[in-house]
């Protein structure tokens, strides 16, 4: 067998480690794991891992989406300046079925509220991120494009 050169150790603890395990060796007990190796080789091949069951279809929200729950609780709030995301939030909780723990919907609104700021479907009046109060944007109007008139 050819020698390969050794790699320096990082830590002097590690390296003093590594020499105290050398000399507890002996001759007999180095032969023991190969042996062990040797026998433990034959495994289970892949075919025989048990299938997972069919994943079941995931069962539709008892809700609508986020996005358009927001659009809903702007609209209805009517506020002047915006709504703040605490509100929408209290109007949600409300009229909606989105669970009782308040903290999980909170997130989801949370980045509703900024998925809506960055596509432009809500706009925030005031503050940054999901702080502040957001109106609904503005919606583009698709141009229609204008038929050629055709010489008479």
């Amino acid at each position: 067998a050819a020698a390969k050169p050794k790699k320096a150790a990082k830590s002097p603890k590690k390296a003093a480690k590594k020499t105290a395990e050398k000399k507890t060796k002996s001759p007999k007990k180095a032969a023991k794991p190969a042996a062990k190796k040797a026998a433990a080789k034959p495994k289970k091949s892949p075919a025989k891992k048990p299938a997972k069951a069919a994943a079941k279809p995931k069962k539709p929200a008892a809700h609508p989406k986020y996005s358009e729950m927001i659009k809903a609780a702007i609209g209805s709030l009517k506020e002047r300046g915006g709504s703040s995301r605490q509100a929408i939030l209290k109007y949600i909780l409300k009229n909606y079925n989105v669970g009782k723990d308040e903290r999980t919907s909170n997130a989801h609104l949370k980045l509703a509220l900024r998925a809506g700021v960055k596509n432009n479907s809500l706009k925030q009046a005031k503050g940054t991120g999901a702080s502040g109060s957001f109106r609904i944007g503005e919606v583009k109007k698709v141009a229609k494009p204008k038929k050629a008139k055709s010489p008479k």
